[in-house]
């Protein structure tokens, strides 16, 4: 009895013994057709979402082409030398258009969700989406006042969710989805900008707000491949052209006293951006609300172009402006185009227009830093107006958008910015965002 005994424990513990490694050797599998999925996904992925960033940034030039009549670059950002009444007319039609298109969109068809609803599991309409994602590049290239940065993240997220269907059918368990759609995402700002690490804080600052090695890796690699892709397809120039001039002490100093202003101004763009979203028009009233809009904004163009587009018009004249050739005049004039920038993009907004605020941010940013860089200049004359311009950017795009680092690198990508330039741009990203979320506490105790 004994020895039966003993032999039935034995043979018990064996069979415990084989289970435990069976498991084992199934997990080590498991996990490793995960990574080789993920290592596809983001191959695959990086190389659709850099093709897609790099066909919208294709077709808004074709449409400024056909509407406008120029070509949209670094040396020309704006409808600067285009007739008057043409950027009227291209504007009005372009609001009514759009108009119709999202009126139909969100009243006939399945509606399509934003970036961070897909991420967290919600589905995106393909054919929906793709219209929706073209009739933003359409406004923007008309003239409409409106950053054009969502939609090739809409567009990133599509691809990101459709692929996600077929690599879980593979493998790839579904706790993945949220990675992929997000790393996407990222990769399709990433492409347009040609600025991976933008494109993976993107990712992992705002949609995830998680931060592991998984995240950065896969977001990043996405974001670098998508961003090669891209620039093959649309160039590499840098986004807004700045002279080489070094960085020295005075822009240290300009931006310890200037962005904690142009934070505050930031956090206040920052609700007025977040009223115009809570209080979008989605019905009928679409179809008079928008065109208006755009008539208000072909109207200020006639004499003020810079206010059209996503806000890169406005931020380059800020940029090219010098504190030796710059006074009174120059400040009146900058203050009023940031002003109606902020002003019409959240109108935009509220009429029912989809899009971003983060490149117009940009160019109300700038403007205000060109401001105070030129009232600077007349007590510590010698600190390049652009360097100035570049701080008020940072320091309003960080406020505004609540995504600090995100912000000071997107700067630094896009304008192919030295590594100095992380001091002063890093200290406005710091106060920035310090000031606004300062006054915006000081707002609530109040009420």
């Amino acid at each position: 009895m004994h020895i039966a005994s003993h032999d039935q424990s034995h043979a018990g513990t064996t069979t415990g013994s084989d289970s435990d490694s069976t498991s084992s050797a199934s997990q080590k599998s498991a996990s490793r057709q995960r990574i080789f999925m993920l290592v596809i996904s983001t191959l695959v992925l990086g190389i659709v979402a850099g093709i897609s960033s790099g066909l919208l940034s294709v077709l808004l030039k074709i449409v400024e082409h056909y509407f406008l009549g120029f070509l949209e670059d670094s040396s020309m950002p704006g409808a600067f030398n285009v007739n008057r009444w043409r950027r009227f007319i291209s504007l009005t039609v372009g609001g009514i258009v759009a108009a119709c298109i999202w009126w139909l969109l969100r009243n006939k068809a399945k509606r399509v969700p934003s970036v961070k609803k897909a991420v967290k599991g919600a589905d995106m309409p393909v054919w929906q989406t793709i219209v929706h994602v073209v009739t933003q590049i359409f406004l923007v290239g008309t003239g409409g006042s409106v950053g054009r940065e969502v939609a090739p993240r809409e567009a990133g997220a599509l691809f990101g969710g459709l692929w996600f269907r077929l690599a879980h059918r593979w493998g790839l368990p579904r706790e993945d989805r949220e990675l992929l759609v997000a790393a996407a995402a990222g990769a399709g700002f990433a492409g347009v900008y040609i600025s991976p690490l933008t494109g993976a804080l993107f990712s992992v600052e705002i949609l995830l707000k998680r931060v592991n090695a998984e995240t950065i890796t896969v977001s990043l690699a996405m974001s670098s491949i998508a961003s090669y892709v891209g620039g093959l397809i649309h160039g590499t120039e840098a986004y807004y052209a700045v002279p080489d001039s070094p960085f020295s002490w005075q822009i240290l100093a300009f931006s310890i006293v200037a962005s904690p202003l142009i934070g505050i101004a930031g956090g206040y763009f920052s609700r007025a951006s977040s009223w115009a979203e809570t209080k979008k028009t989605t019905g009928n009233h679409i179809l008079w609300q928008l065109p208006l809009v755009a008539l208000l904004t072909g109207v200020v163009a006639l004499w003020g172009p810079q206010v059209m587009g996503n806000g890169r018009a406005l931020a380059q004249t800020a940029m090219n402006y010098s504190a030796e050739n710059s006074g009174l005049t120059v400040v009146i004039a900058l203050a009023v185009l940031a002003c109606a920038k902020a002003l019409l993009t959240t109108f935009t907004l509220k009429a029912g227009a989809s899009g971003g605020t983060l490149t117009p941010s940009i160019g109300i940013g700038a403007a205000l830093g060109a401001i105070l860089g030129i009232a600077w200049n007349y007590c510590i004359p010698g600190t390049p107006l652009w360097q100035c311009a570049m701080v008020g950017a940072v320091a309003l795009l960080s406020a505004s958008q609540r995504a600090p680092l995100m912000a000071m690198m997107m700067l630094m990508e896009v304008s192919h910015l030295p590594i100095v330039a992380l001091g002063p741009l890093g200290m406005a990203t710091s106060l920035g965002v310090a000031t606004s979320n300062l006054a915006k506490t000081i707002a609530r105790r109040n009420k």
